[in-house]
């Protein structure tokens, strides 16, 4: 997924002629967290809602404020999972698209692109969200896919959610009648299944097991 298709020019650019109230009155009307600002064709950086709220002096152009200038952008044929980065490393709702050239092309919505995602089988198909976890050295996502398809599932996505130096958290989301067999196969293999499910019968046979110990112990 490339991020052409995504790239729009609804709003104009700034430039170092645009007068402050002008920026205010986009911001009002927007949900825009930052705005590009552009001197033929090329892309000089970004102002954010924030820093603009504190200057005052509205009639005055932004070529007077270049030290408020942010600097982030994607290029043209940058895939969507990078963007996404680039708007959490920011902190903005919005980013430029400039081609190899530098030439400004337009902007990515943040929203835009989470639509995107939010259609793809792993977050729009239905199926089981299992979070496991195993020794950073030990895991593969060959082996992963291995034991759900060999428990007859349909693997519908895969990542990794966080890591260290010694161990590896993991969120898979899988389609399957048997969604037990697979939770148990994982833990054959030494996985420790970190979320709670209620086709876990294991975690009902340990509790079974406690109370029959507990009440042993009681007599």
């Amino acid at each position: 997924m490339e991020t052409t298709p995504y790239i729009l020019n609804e709003f104009k650019a700034f430039t170092t002629h645009t007068k402050i109230a002008d920026v205010k009155l986009l911001f009002r009307e927007t949900t825009y967290s930052h705005f590009p600002i552009v001197e033929n064709g090329h892309l000089l950086g970004l102002i954010s809602e924030l820093d603009i709220l504190g200057v005052f002096e509205d009639e005055k152009e932004l070529s007077n404020f270049q030290y408020l200038f942010q600097l982030f952008f994607t290029e043209e044929d940058n895939n969507l999972l990078e963007i996404l980065k680039i708007f959490a490393a920011n902190e903005s709702n919005l980013i430029p698209v400039i081609n190899d050239k530098k030439d400004y092309l337009g902007y990515c919505d943040l929203i835009d692109i989470l639509h995107v995602y939010n259609n793809t089988p792993f977050l729009k198909n239905e199926g089981t969200v299992l979070g496991i976890e195993k020794n950073i050295t030990e895991y593969s996502f060959r082996e992963i896919c291995q034991i759900v398809e060999s428990n007859n599932g349909s693997l519908l996505g895969i990542f990794i959610s966080e890591a260290d130096a010694t161990s590896v958290k993991i969120t898979i989301k899988f389609f399957a009648q048997d969604v037990n067999e697979i939770i148990q196969s994982f833990r054959r293999y030494n996985y420790k299944v970190l979320s709670k499910h209620k086709e876990d019968f294991y975690l009902e046979d340990l509790k079974e097991r406690s109370n029959y110990l507990q009440k042993y112990l009681n007599i």
